[in-house]
């Protein structure tokens, strides 16, 4: 019989192969391609200046996909011979959790300090004066 935590374990697992492969590409594409298009975006609608943030997002995608890349080898090291022994079950699910929740903070942090928040009354727009009556 299989217990719950073995099949959500191995669901974790399999979950970080294609984690890490999107935020590894999310850092390519921002890096290498210059495509600022998914950058600090909140509501879906990237900042004013998306490339001054554009540096800080790619480090954060990086780092989260190397962290979930080594926590794969380490699970998987010691059948490879690439660790003495592989990695526990606590260690490597504490790392992979820890290191999903702080790029899901990270990336929320840096979306809300792109868009600051408007303080005050809104400004009429005179290009959409009547439009709400």
């Amino acid at each position: 019989m299989v217990s719950v935590s073995l099949a959500l374990n191995w669901i974790l697992f399999l979950a970080l192969f294609p984690i890490s492969f999107f935020w590894a590409r999310r850092a390519w594409r921002i890096i290498v391609k210059r495509d600022f298009s998914e950058v600090a975006l909140k509501r879906g609608m990237p900042p004013p200046q998306p490339e001054r943030f554009a540096p800080y997002c790619a480090v954060i995608n990086m780092l989260g996909a190397l962290a979930l890349v080594f926590v794969i080898f380490g699970v998987l090291g010691g059948g490879f011979g690439l660790l003495a022994e592989p990695l526990t079950t606590e260690t490597w699910t504490g790392a992979a959790g820890i290191t999903i929740w702080s790029k899901f903070m990270l990336d929320f942090m840096l979306s809300r300090h792109a868009h600051p928040m408007q303080w005050g009354r809104r400004k009429a727009d005179p290009d959409k004066a009547g439009e709400g009556e």
